[in-house]
């Protein structure tokens, strides 16, 4: 009797030890919102409608902003790099991404449109 519950015994302390190795090597899952992020997020098209050099800001007529969750308006954004501000003029077709930095909206990237 005390064999057969010693075999028992050490069966479950190994299927114990079985479970938990294999658990040791699972991978977190992502999740798909954040993996998405990770990858880059896409450029809007817009218009320059306004090139403030003084403040560093650009006025921007834009379609939706996916990654903010925003339709398409016109409204002014920070520049990152204010070296942008010179690059563009009023009525120019660009591609960019914005952001909101510090609470600011902010454009990170810009293009001129393709």
């Amino acid at each position: 009797m005390t064999s057969s519950r010693n075999t028992w015994f050490a069966a479950a302390v190994a299927a114990a030890l079985i479970s938990i190795s294999g658990l040791a090597g699972a991978q977190p899952t992502t999740d798909p919102a954040s993996a998405s992020a990770s990858a880059g997020t896409p450029f809007a098209e817009g218009e320059i409608r306004k090139v403030d050099k003084e403040n560093q800001k650009l006025t921007i007529k834009h379609g939706p902003l996916k990654n903010l969750d925003m339709p398409g308006m016109t409204m002014v954004f920070q520049v990152q790099d204010p070296a942008v501000l010179e690059k563009v003029q009023v009525g120019d077709k660009v591609q960019f991404v914005a952001d909101k930095i510090d609470g600011k909206f902010t454009v990170t990237k810009l293009e001129a449109a393709r």
